[in-house]
């Protein structure tokens, strides 16, 4: 089959700038074609990458994007651009997958392809203008329920499909011969609870946190998705006693470089605040691809994959004092070593059942039912 997928205005492809979509999407981008499908990639066009050009078996199209901006209203009219400019080199094709806001009201089916929506983000009431679309695929059950009580109608249209990974789930050498680490990987951005991590392992009394370090790595820039300047240096005066304990480093996209990263970490911490803005995780279930153990504020995203006090942690983040909350889960880990070695192999036998050559066929598979139904 035809397949296209239509990313959003403000990242390209390759990942060269992150976005756990569009890593996730050129990934079964590259698994449809091994299966004999043919799939045009369309996103934007930035740091020197060609208007078009064939990676691989999958040909890239790319069309001038945008840098994300925080007006809410004016990211919308960016996007609407984008998808506009886009539209002048869409294919014909029997799958249009798309997570761009517009394209599901500015396209006919019967031209680009039978509309399949990536739900990327917490719905904000625009499905019911999503008529045109025949199918919303969404990362967690959590979601689903989101998106279906907007449009109660069309229950019959959601599919839950999660994000895969990146990589083969290896085995694991001795957990406790890693380095007594406790990493974040991500978005620096407020709604990811960056500082609020940073204050809670200060408040770890000193003789148990001794030894162990805590490394925070991911873009800052704001038009990388980050809190901008004025939040990175927030966060650096708050480290600013404990330099020894705490380090910022600069993003990688590398996926290997990730991976290594992950592979010398004992506890990986992602303390997320944003209700409405996690629909996956997919930081965390790579983390724990490569046996690290999770501590996870309790969105329901994190449900899927994340079992407390089974294969991670979870602290409650809605409460009056989150930093004593995130405290004492990151103290219970630290105090936690039998256990922890038990829970590492728990994370990467779970993490097994996300892996990209599982999950290609299972988006295949949804692909073939809906092109099959009569009224789709």
């Amino acid at each position: 089959m035809k397949i296209t997928v239509l990313h959003g205005a403000f990242l390209p492809v390759p990942a060269i700038r992150g976005g756990a979509i569009v890593k996730a999407w050129d990934a079964l981008s590259q698994e449809f074609v091994r299966a004999g499908n043919e799939v045009t990639q369309i996103s934007r066009r930035c740091d020197g990458l060609a208007r078009d050009e064939q990676i691989g078996q999958v040909r890239h199209l790319r069309v001038d994007g945008f840098d994300t901006v925080r007006n809410p209203i004016l990211l919308k009219w960016k996007e609407f651009f984008y998808v506009w400019r886009a539209r002048k080199v869409l294919p014909r094709a029997d799958i249009l997958v798309t997570h761009a806001f517009w394209a599901p009201i500015l396209f006919s089916k019967k031209k680009y392809g039978r509309i399949y929506v990536h739900v990327g983000r917490y719905p904000k009431g625009q499905f019911k203008f999503y008529s045109k679309a025949s199918r919303f695929q969404v990362p967690t059950q959590a979601i689903a329920e989101a998106v279906k009580s907007e449009i109660p109608d069309r229950g019959q249209s959601i599919s839950v499909l999660p994000y895969p990974l990146d990589w083969k789930v290896d085995s694991m050498d001795n957990f406790s011969d890693r380095p007594q680490r406790i990493l974040y990987l991500g978005r620096i951005h407020p709604e990811k609870g960056v500082y609020e991590l940073i204050r809670s392992f200060k408040n770890i009394p000193s003789n148990i946190r001794r030894g162990w370090r805590l490394t925070i790595r991911g873009p800052w820039r704001t038009g990388q998705g980050g809190g901008g300047q004025n939040y990175m240096d927030k966060l650096k005066g708050a480290i600013k006693d404990c330099s020894s304990e705490i380090e910022i480093l600069a993003p990688t996209f590398s996926s290997s470089e990730l991976k290594k990263d992950l592979e010398n970490t004992r506890l990986f911490a992602y303390p997320s605040l944003a209700e409405k803005g996690e629909t996956f995780g997919l930081s965390v279930l790579e983390a724990m691809s490569c046996g690290c153990v999770p501590i996870v504020s309790a969105l329901e995203c994190f449900r899927d994959f994340v079992k407390p006090q089974k294969n991670g942690y979870v602290f409650d983040h809605r409460c009056q004092d989150i930093q004593e909350n995130l405290s004492a889960a990151l103290t219970k880990a630290i105090l936690s070593p039998t256990e922890n070695q038990v829970f590492s192999a728990l994370c990467s036998q779970r993490a097994k059942e996300y892996e990209l050559d599982r999950l290609s066929k299972k988006y295949l598979q949804d692909f073939s039912r809906l092109l099959a139904a009569k009224d789709s």
